[in-house]
């Protein structure tokens, strides 16, 4: 199951609908920045009004049909998919590479320091800029996507792999049940279960993916982003505005009037890029948590009418002024989400009844750090959670279950970073309700 399905079968009827709100919550906030950050950058480039440009967002919606199934991506539009997103980001590197090239006098030790904690962060709008941040970075989404994404990498593993032991178990009248899982309404549903092999092979794949574009693409992205920010905000005398049209402005007078058009190449590129992945993703939940099929294009209506409406109307009333308020806040909305998200994920993936997986004999190599707890089963899992499968499922009985939860150290870390983020919203939400930020 991907997050969204872990939600509905093992969380209370209230929490499930309280965590999708937080998450529909999140992808409408996303929507509203990629309105947003769309519009700003055809009226620079284009100089299309900007209440024209929150409407012309809507067009991607033609961008999703060729990709989502309700019934599963195949592995080929999964690939086009990945392939898509990945030539628009890698657009938005090389305009950010283009962007370093033309900043001139500043040192690597100055960039550098920049990484380390400072006063700023609590100063004037310091908590609030960085809570921003943190919420464009680690969109909420994201949690959601990856989890689905890797559902159709496991059935391509065991249709390419039919000697690995993998399940499909057709179910009458309901659904196995763990630890109180609701029972589904459905009265017939075949239940994939991805082989061992499959489940070891996605893993590690998946581990390489996260590591390279959160350590490679992300970082470099987002520092560049701030590295040419500062560059051009940097010593300049008097208030300066900070938001996107006086960035684009003083890019091209203080570094290259190509500087600016570049930055702003990059933000539709961006905006487009997170606007298809995070339809993907509010289908995902949708489907995952209450069941509700609709058609991508149709979604996208929805949740883009929902998000473009506030977008015209704060672009008709304030103009940029009000956009790039808007933008910001919204981003700052997906930090606030951020823990509600996380949490549920924390949770399931420390679980041992929800992170076993059923192996075959042959299928279960020497232990790893991975795969701790195989010396037996009586170790593995509670025994009535293998009579339970055994029976409703009928698993094959040379096997045994493999426990893939969260080792105790990674368990305290993921602890540790969600109540640091917590204390970050926290903190940000008192100094915005007292006047301060």
């Amino acid at each position: 199951m991907n997050l969204a399905e872990c939600c509905r079968a093992h969380c209370p009827r209230w929490l499930n609908y309280l965590l999708y709100l937080f998450a529909e919550s999140a992808i409408i906030a996303t929507d509203i920045a990629e309105v947003i950050g769309t519009a700003i950058a055809l009226n620079v480039l284009l100089n299309v009004p900007l209440v024209a440009g929150c409407a012309i967002s809507i067009v991607d919606v033609l961008v999703i049909l060729f990709f989502y199934n309700p019934s599963g991506m195949s592995m080929r539009a999964l690939r086009l998919f990945e392939l898509f997103v990945a030539l628009l980001v890698l657009g938005v590197v090389i305009c950010f590479c283009y962007q370093l090239s033309l900043i001139q006098d500043v040192g690597v030790g100055e960039v550098f320091r920049g990484y380390l904690p400072s006063s700023a962060l609590v100063e004037s709008q310091g908590l609030y800029q960085a809570c921003g941040i943190l919420g464009a970075t680690v969109m909420p989404h994201s949690l959601y996507l990856g989890s689905g994404l890797v559902q159709n990498r496991l059935r391509d593993f065991d249709s390419h792999h039919p000697n690995e032991s993998s399940i499909t178990i057709q179910m009458t009248n309901q659904e196995p049940t763990v630890d109180n899982a609701r029972p589904s309404t459905d009265t017939e549903l075949e239940k994939y279960r991805p082989s061992f092999a499959a489940i070891k092979s996605c893993m590690n794949y998946s581990i390489i993916e996260c590591g390279l574009s959160l350590f490679t693409f992300a970082l470099f992205v987002n520092s560049a982003i701030l590295i040419t920010a500062g560059a051009s905000l940097y010593n300049l005398p008097g208030e300066v505005e900070d938001d996107l049209f006086s960035i684009h402005d003083l890019l091209s007078k203080s570094i290259a009037p190509v500087a600016g058009t570049i930055f702003m190449l990059a933000l539709l590129l961006s905006g487009t890029s997170a606007g298809i992945v995070v339809t993907i993703a509010g289908q995902m939940v949708s489907e995952g948590q209450l069941r509700w099929t609709l058609k991508p294009w149709l979604r996208r209506l929805i949740t883009r009418s929902i998000s473009i409406t506030p977008s015209i109307i704060i672009a008709g009333a304030v103009g940029r002024d009000g956009l790039s308020d808007a933008l910001q806040a919204s981003q700052v909305c997906l930090s606030v989400i951020l823990p509600f998200v996380s949490a549920p994920l924390i949770y399931f993936t420390c679980r041992s009844k929800i992170m076993s997986v059923w192996a075959t004999d042959s299928t279960i190599s020497t232990p790893t750090s991975a795969e701790r707890n195989v010396e037996s089963t009586k170790d593995m899992v509670d025994r009535e959670r293998v009579t339970e499968l055994q029976t409703s499922v009928a698993l094959p009985m040379s096997g045994r279950f493999v426990v893939m939860r969260n080792s105790w150290l990674m368990a305290a870390c993921a602890l540790v970073v969600w109540i640091i983020v917590v204390v970050m919203n926290v903190a940000m939400l008192v100094l915005v309700g007292l006047g301060k930020a």
